[in-house]
């Protein structure tokens, strides 16, 4: 992975009053913290001018529907589960709160001028044949370290589920200017960005 680049992840949680965890992975060196509201992302942003900001939650609408219709799927979620990933729909419970929080932050983010992707860790860390973080926390930790070689908050510290998975965006954000990535979805809504498949890993 280039030492140069600079990829912040954040996993973001539905309301500005829950834990919402970021990563900014400097080449390997990782160096995570929890925040709350849209601003700190924002002034993190501005502070350390990532190349890419990865964010875990859903940044678009389907074309012609609202959070209120029916069926509120996307093509990157139906693409999903054809490779067998599972997901919450955008119209579900809190989802709602996600998505339209999503959304908000990626338009300001995007006027600040910063480029935006759309990830999910859970189906990046499946793709690349790891745990999830609600299921094996610390051999998750262990084989992203192995996997990219990583250094920094990862190894020092107690990393909480959402550093975990801000780690997880991070990387996908970094594969995905070094284009080992892959991406799903109608470019017209919002393509999802996930990891290339790598020796050994499966999507089941």
């Amino acid at each position: 992975m280039r030492s140069d680049v600079v990829s912040m992840g954040v996993d973001l949680a539905s309301m500005e009053s829950r834990e919402t965890g970021i990563c900014i992975l400097r080449g390997v060196h990782v160096r995570t913290m929890t925040v709350h509201g849209d601003f700190e992302i924002l002034n993190l942003a501005l502070m350390e001018k990532p190349h890419v900001i990865a964010i875990d939650a859903p940044l678009s609408l389907p074309k012609g529907k609202t959070l209120d219709s029916k069926s509120c799927v996307r093509e990157c979620d139906k693409e999903l589960l054809k490779i067998g990933i599972r997901f919450f729909p955008l119209n579900f419970k809190w989802m709602k709160q996600l998505t339209m929080r999503g959304i908000k932050l990626r338009t300001e983010l995007t006027n600040m001028g910063f480029r935006v992707i759309e990830t999910y860790p859970g189906g990046a860390q499946q793709i690349l044949g790891i745990p999830r973080v609600k299921r094996r926390r610390e051999e998750l930790r262990r084989k992203l370290v192995e996997m990219f070689n990583l250094s920094g908050d990862i190894l020092e510290k107690r990393l909480n589920p959402h550093e975990l998975d801000a780690v997880t965006c991070a990387i996908v954000g970094k594969l995905y200017l070094e284009g080992e990535f892959i991406a799903i979805g109608d470019p017209s809504e919002m393509l999802m960005i996930l990891p290339k498949p790598r020796g050994g890993s499966s999507f089941n």
